[in-house]
């Protein structure tokens, strides 16, 4: 595989924004479109801060696909352009940079954001002027924008297998957990519908600030509750002291398993795999997954960045959108790309993933993904237990009965 030298440099110096590449962007001021063979794009995760543990391989993911799209001739013949920004794991820098990308950079598209607070935060961003953000995170749905393109799982897509299989095999006490941000509030919620259905009993339901790391008195109340499941929506280095910490007062996996949503391999790598070792997680993707297409990901991504790196179910999700950009820019003559255009070409686009064949829903803009079960081992790799047996629609507004999110809106069903 080819290395693209001007790209790690580009990450370190910032010259993408420097007008190092002289290009043309315009229609009406504010939408672009590309010209002298280049199509421009942001791409903002965070280097630096909390999340950095996790966005900064949202970032290498990115750019491997962009490289991977050029390496083999670009779009049409277009080569994509990145311009790099680190928002550093804070809402208020994602807007900042957002707007940047948009009004000063006039990128036709940007791929960003691992939390819901940095997608709430850049939201009125693309909404006003009417540009296009690609999400690859796993989310909590209850959000209906023209203007995201949401690659990452739904609450039903990941839990409406793992709630019932948890329950029926470790048992009706459960503890809940998460970071103190509306991602793990609104998963909790849809978690708590399923688990009224089975006659689960809640013990405790308790959030943390974003990058917390004292988890002695959540140890305690564990001791004190023993609940059959700990129900984490934990995300970023809180993850890894929750683990750490877990382990070291000898909590026991097998009586009192963490089943998240967040834990992929990446936090398992940052915290050991000791501490990870018989826990769950739902996704879409592990990287262990048996696939032609997967396994040319892994290695692809080992050999660009490094033999220690991992893949995981956001990084995979963050590689894949950038061929789905690249298949929906296709379609288009180079005069008529921009954001609205690529929205439409996007609609039921599909291609083969690592995780499998996904699709965007052209009523939502959602992802057809492949829900899955796995339990991490003392390698720091999972094992897929369980695996659903066909791809699986996105219902982002399924917490909310009756609201439905379609292409003219949210509707009343």
């Amino acid at each position: 595989m080819k290395r693209r030298d001007f790209l790690k440099s580009a990450a370190a110096t910032g010259v993408f924004a420097s007008g190092m590449f002289p290009h043309v962007w315009f229609k009406d001021g504010s939408l672009a479109r590309a010209a002298d063979g280049e199509i421009k794009v942001g791409v903002l995760f965070s280097l630096t801060g909390t999340t950095a543990i996790i966005e900064e391989s949202l970032n290498k993911a990115t750019i491997l696909a962009i490289e991977e799209i050029n390496d083999a001739g670009g779009v049409n013949g277009m080569k994509i352009v990145p311009v790099i920004e680190d928002p550093a794991s804070d809402p208020a820098t994602f807007a900042e940079k957002a707007r940047k990308l948009v009004l000063s950079d006039k990128c036709v598209s940007v791929f960003g954001s691992y939390t819901s607070a940095s997608r709430k935060a850049v939201l009125p961003v693309f909404e006003k002027r009417n540009n296009l953000y690609w999400y690859p995170t796993l989310y909590e749905g209850r959000e209906c924008s023209k203007n995201v393109i949401y690659t990452g799982a739904v609450p039903n897509q990941q839990q409406d297998d793992f709630v019932p299989w948890l329950a029926e095999k470790f048992g009706n006490r459960w503890y809940l957990i998460g970071s103190n941000y509306i991602y793990p509030k609104e998963e909790n919620n849809y978690c708590k519908k399923l688990l009224d259905g089975l006659g689960v009993e809640v013990v405790a339901e308790e959030y943390v600030p974003l990058g917390h790391s004292e988890f002695s008195s959540v140890i305690n109340k564990l001791r004190a509750e023993k609940p059959n499941v700990i129900f984490s929506t934990v995300v970023g280095d809180s993850v890894v002291a929750l683990h750490r910490q877990y382990h070291a007062a000898g909590l026991d996996p097998e009586t009192m398993p963490m089943a998240s949503l967040t834990t992929s391999e990446n936090e398992v790598a940052a915290m050991g795999a000791a501490a990870a070792a018989g826990h769950f997680t739902s996704a879409p993707y592990f990287m262990v997954w048996d696939s032609p297409e997967n396994q040319k990901f892994v290695e692809a991504y080992l050999a660009r960045w490094g033999a220690d790196k991992v893949t995981h179910f956001v990084s995979e999700p963050a590689y894949f959108q950038v061929y789905l950009f690249k298949q929906a820019v296709e379609k288009l003559a180079a005069s008529d790309i921009d954001p609205n255009t690529i929205r439409e070409a996007v609609k039921g686009e599909e291609m083969i993933a690592p995780q499998g064949k996904v699709l965007i829903e052209s009523e939502n803009l959602h992802t057809w993904l492949w829900p899955k079960i796995g339990q991490c081992k003392s390698d720091g790799q999972f094992e897929i237990l369980k695996q659903s047996a066909d791809w699986l629609e996105p219902v982002p507004y399924s917490a909310y009965a009756g609201q439905v999110c379609t292409a003219d809106g949210l509707t009343e069903a």
